[in-house]
């Protein structure tokens, strides 16, 4: 696995070089792509040189201790040093997904349950909201269709970080986050005080990073405009604001009402759009390509139950990783990394194991 560093490193310096190039910086997208990958590869630069001096310094007192026993103390904890750097480095060359430094754009969807379950959806949009304030990022709401007793059908949600690294991106922590979510609590309707499970679902598409990244003719496009409603489907809106577009090759449709112009909807939707296109183009291209590492704990099956929400026990558990911790309501309330953590350490043991048996 080390072999492949030098390769790394010069493919690091190379990088290095055409930033330092003004006509990289003059187009905008390319500029971006060469700082992602000049980031990850810095990572790995650093991570190399400090497991080489820690295997200079492990020689270093080896050789002491041959005249002065007082330097073989330090030989144990030398090595112990030793190992952990050439662990830090071993997971940093694991082939990373190539859209983790991108933005994401995320719907949350009601399931079983009805009203609970929109205002469970509701819930998880004010959680993820709190994450991105605890990371840096920030929120945009697109889209969202309101149920009767509150809380939300639907609802669209863009989240951006502006990091070069590709390991802080968006992207690197809430592709985890798409599938199946229960909910297990006593509803605000229930008047006997019996616990009732509800189920919400998550999507999560990366975006795209440019509009011109993923090319779609208008030509391709069936375009609708009508009013946009409320809970209970009454008309919020006297002009037809609301917009819903089909792309005619895929059959996906997006449809966006937040906004009272009509042309801010259709531009969200066209946001919405492409990334739902560039989800579909890589599951195709992983499909085909016996190559592609994709993330052994990311599914691509929508219908996946991946975690449970326990208020009456105040308990969190995410089935795909084995993690439980008994602070739900911290959790509620944005403190998801060490859930999410627990999902990106399972992938890299995964990950690791695949590079293993290929060996």
């Amino acid at each position: 696995m080390f072999e492949s560093v030098a390769t790394l490193l010069a493919e690091h310096e190379d990088l290095q070089k055409q930033l330092s190039d003004p006509a990289v910086h003059a187009d905008a997208a390319r500029a971006k792509k060469i700082n992602r990958r000049y980031a990850e590869l810095s990572r790995i630069a650093a991570a190399y040189a400090d497991w080489q001096k820690a295997g200079d310094d492990l020689d270093a007192a080896r050789e002491l201790a041959r005249e002065d026993e007082m330097f073989a103390e330090e030989v144990p904890s030398l090595e112990a040093h030793l190992a952990e750097e050439q662990e830090r480095l071993r997971r940093l060359l694991i082939p990373r997904d190539p859209d983790d430094g991108r933005d994401v754009i995320m719907e949350i969807k009601g399931g079983e349950g009805g009203a609970e379950s929109a205002l469970f959806a509701a819930d998880l949009l004010r959680m993820y909201m709190h994450y991105a304030e605890s990371k840096g990022w920030k929120y945009e709401l697109l889209d969202r269709t309101e149920s009767d007793l509150g809380g939300y059908k639907d609802v669209q949600v863009a989240f951006k970080a502006n990091v070069t690294d590709p390991s802080q991106g968006v992207w690197a922590h809430l592709k985890y986050e798409g599938g199946v979510h229960r909910v297990q609590r006593v509803p605000a309707t229930e008047s006997q005080g019996r616990i009732h499970t509800s189920t919400t679902g998550v999507l999560v598409f990366p975006e795209a990073d440019e509009p011109e990244e993923v090319e779609i003719n208008q030509n391709d496009l069936k375009i609708d405009v009508y009013r946009s409603s409320g809970p209970g489907g009454q008309s919020v809106n006297t002009t037809d604001s609301a917009v819903r577009i089909t792309h005619l090759p895929t059959g996906i449709v997006v449809a966006m009402q937040n906004e009272k112009s009509q042309l801010q909807n259709r531009e969200a939707g066209m946001r919405v759009l492409r990334a739902r296109i560039l989800a579909r183009y890589q599951e195709e291209a992983d499909a085909v390509s016996s190559a592609a590492r994709k993330s052994q704990i990311r599914t691509m099956d929508r219908s996946e139950r991946i975690r449970t929400y326990n208020f009456p026990e105040n308990r969190i558990a995410d089935h795909r990783t084995g993690y439980k911790a008994y602070n739900l309501d911290a959790v509620m309330n944005g403190a998801l990394e060490p859930v999410i953590e627990s999902c990106i350490r399972a992938d890299e043991e995964a990950r690791l194991a695949e590079i293993g048996s290929d060996e």
